[in-house]
Formats: structure tokens, sequence, C-alpha cells
């Protein structure tokens, strides 16, 4: 995504299953490959993890 991925915009990156297309290409973006998650953003499921990164999107949109 030349542009970035805005919040709410599911990133063409991911496979039906939300796994990422690119992992370990070394032409991944930056913040992808400094990405670390954890507990914290990601929860212990999927459902979880979509509920924690919704809040944080939602958090960090420009006002």
């Amino acid at each position: 995504m030349p542009r970035g991925k805005p919040a709410y915009v599911r990133c063409v990156q991911l496979s039906a299953d939300n796994r990422c297309l690119i992992f370990g290409d070394p032409d991944r973006p930056a913040v992808c490959l400094n990405l670390r998650p954890s507990d914290d953003m990601c929860g212990q499921n999927n459902s979880e993890a979509f509920i924690r990164l919704e809040a944080l999107e939602r958090a960090t949109r420009p006002v």
C-alpha cells in the first residue's frame, strides 16, 4: 500500500485466513518489519486481536 494503510482498511497483503502474504520478504514495509506483536496488542485469539486492534486504530485516528 504505497500511501500507507488507513485505519479500518484491510491490508492488501493479508490472506483469507489473516496471515501476511509477504512475511519474511525483505521488501516488507518498515512499519511491518518493526512491529512486535504482544499479548496487549493481540490477546489470545483472533477475536481478541480484532477488538484490540480496532481500539488502537480508533485511538490513533487523526482528528
